[in-house]
């Protein structure tokens, strides 16, 4: 060592021995560069930093926080750093231990690692984007890479060792790419092919339920995915495959069906218990009862479950005998249990036909029992339709008298020609359908035909009187006693040609007649205004009198004559439509 070095260093080095002091020396004949790694001495240990000692003129201080919490040091021990700065404002050396070791670390990935090749990590944490994983160096794993689907939650990954593939790396920028998803997909492809090989129908294999949609749940066999639909989840009805299963959830399921050209597979998890259907017209013969919970409800019917995997419908029609139901919740909520008869059974549509009302005796059977045909009932006017009137006979209990049994003179267009809503009538039992809840009623059935003794009274060629009741554009209908009319045709009116029947005749005019037919089985009464006027040894019927009363012809109508009457009435023409 010169005078002059030794001079100069006096001062920072007095205390030192002459071996220190010639070691000191070499030291500083060695090369310092910025950004080159170095080996360093460990000098002094204090809480928060290490003070190391790499042969320049002074010591560098290293933060704790850059050594790893599972390292442990003492003073002496030789680390290697990067010299990031020969002094910084204090006349310090500035090093970095964790700065040498990224880059020999960068450095060993760049000459063992190449795009493509799997590495090994720690995931760090969190970053935009997605997350950091340690291995040597930090590289970057992007979201959509972390597995085959999406990640709800990444945090979950912190902390785990994972392998993962290179997928770029750049070396302006020294980053790394790392895809984790795409060595699983590598992986699950060779398990796929795997599977495929030795997969068959029948089998029975433990899957993972990995997504769940309206229609079934795909189930993870480990290489790739199978439909488990919800028509094969369960012998009985679901709503939605979630009643069934959850995700996450590791089934035992049935291979039902291999495609290998399209690779897909289709499961089944009711094919794990017997088919309760196979036995079923045994177990539930039509007329059992049977006891069950409802478990689904329909506008159209109640759904009751007899035993897992089995289920019956009850519908509307079949809840009561008298009630008219709209919809089966009306009366029927979830989780009521009730009685119920097996009406029907068919095993390969795999449907029960089941009725409630069928627990209690059909009231219509009970009337049927206590009133044979021919009765006489008594009921309440309840409602009106086109074709007729529906007596409340008792309650829930009705029977309908038709129009055309309303009267035995009238043709009745509308029950309310008849009767009124509300009003008590009596009438005859004429027909009882229990099956079909049909009772059909007479009104004129209750009263005596006054047809049936026409004969008695009446004779051709005998001088009636009358009054006229109704005005037709053929003639006018006289009513000879309440109920019976007779029709005077136009051309019987009079020995003098008559042009309208409203110039001679009026409503409620008396006139006297001859009758000139007689017909009880059309119950039609003609009559001749003109024959009256001669004397009874005079009279004698010829086809004159008979025009317009042929066969076919109307002749009291007894129903359609009231509306060809319409037209002849007066005041016709100056009705418009829409008055009433």
């Amino acid at each position: 060592m010169t005078d002059a070095i030794k001079d100069a260093v006096a001062d920072e080095t007095s205390g030192l021995t002459a071996s220190q002091l010639e070691k000191l020396y070499e030291n500083s004949l060695k090369e310092f560069n910025e950004g080159s790694i170095i080996e360093g001495t460990i000098v002094y240990i204090r809480p928060s930093d290490i003070m190391v000692d790499v042969g320049y003129k002074s010591e560098g201080v290293i933060p704790k926080s850059e050594f790893k919490k599972t390292e442990e040091f003492v003073i002496g021990d030789k680390i290697e750093v990067l010299l990031e700065r020969l002094e910084d404002d204090n006349g310090m050396v500035v090093l970095s231990k964790q700065r040498a070791e990224l880059q020999k670390n960068w450095e060993k990935i760049l000459s063992d690692y190449n795009e493509g090749d799997l590495i090994e990590g720690v995931v760090e944490g969190r970053v935009k984007g997605g997350m950091l994983v340690d291995v040597g160096v930090e590289a970057f794993l992007p979201g959509s890479q972390i597995d085959l689907s999406p990640v709800k939650n990444p945090d979950d990954f912190i902390g785990e060792v994972v392998q993962v593939k290179i997928i770029k790396i750049n070396l302006e920028r020294r980053n790394i790419v790392v895809s984790r998803r795409e060595l699983l997909e590598e992986q699950r492809r060779e398990q796929k092919q795997h599977l495929l090989t030795e997969i068959e129908i029948g089998q029975v294999r433990i899957g993972k339920v990995k997504n769940i949609t309206d229609f079934g749940a795909f189930i993870d066999l480990n290489g790739m995915d199978g439909l488990l639909h919800i028509t094969d989840m369960s012998w009985g009805r679901i709503n939605h495959p979630s009643e069934m299963v959850n995700i996450g959830d590791e089934l035992e399921v049935t291979i039902l069906d291999v495609d290998y050209e399209k690779e897909r597979v289709s499961l089944g998890l009711k094919q794990q218990s017997d088919n309760p259907w196979q036995e079923i017209e045994a177990k539930f013969p039509m007329g059992h009862r049977v006891h069950g919970k409802v478990v689904n409800l329909m506008p159209y019917g109640a759904f009751i479950e007899l035993e897992p995997g089995v289920e019956g419908l009850v519908h509307v029609s079949e809840l009561s005998w008298t009630k008219r139901i709209a919809r089966a919740s009306d009366v029927l909520n979830l989780g009521d249990e009730v009685d119920a008869i097996v009406l029907s059974v068919n095993k390969d549509e795999k449907k029960i036909s089941l009725g409630v009302r069928q627990i209690e005796e059909n009231p219509w059977e009970i009337f049927a029992n206590g009133h044979p045909i021919g009765s006489h009932v008594s009921g309440t006017v309840r409602n009106f339709t086109n074709y007729g009137a529906f007596l409340e006979l008792e309650e829930g209990v009705d029977g309908m008298i038709h129009v055309s049994d309303m009267s035995w003179t009238r043709k009745i267009n509308h029950p309310s020609e008849m009767l009124e809503k509300g009003q008590e009538v009596e009438a005859v039992v004429l027909e009882v359908d229990p099956s079909n809840q049909r009772i059909s009623l007479g009104l004129k059935q209750a009263q005596p035909d006054p047809w049936s003794t026409i004969a008695s009274k009446y004779a051709i060629g005998q001088l009636v009187e009358g009054k006229v009741a109704k005005l037709a554009q053929f003639g006018a209908f006289v009513e000879l006693e309440a109920g019976i009319e007779g029709l005077v045709h136009i051309s019987q009116i009079s020995d003098h040609r008559v042009e309208k029947v409203k110039d001679v005749l009026n409503v409620g005019d008396e006139v006297k007649a001859r009758i000139v037919k007689l017909d009880e089985v059309d119950r039609r009464i003609g009559l001749s205004i003109k024959a009256a006027e001669l004397a009874d040894d005079e009279f004698s019927l010829d086809d004159s009198m008979l025009e317009g009363l042929r066969p076919g012809e109307d002749l009291v109508d007894l129903g359609s004559a009231f509306d060809d009457a319409f037209g002849g009435m007066e005041g016709l023409e100056e009705w418009h439509p829409g008055d009433k």
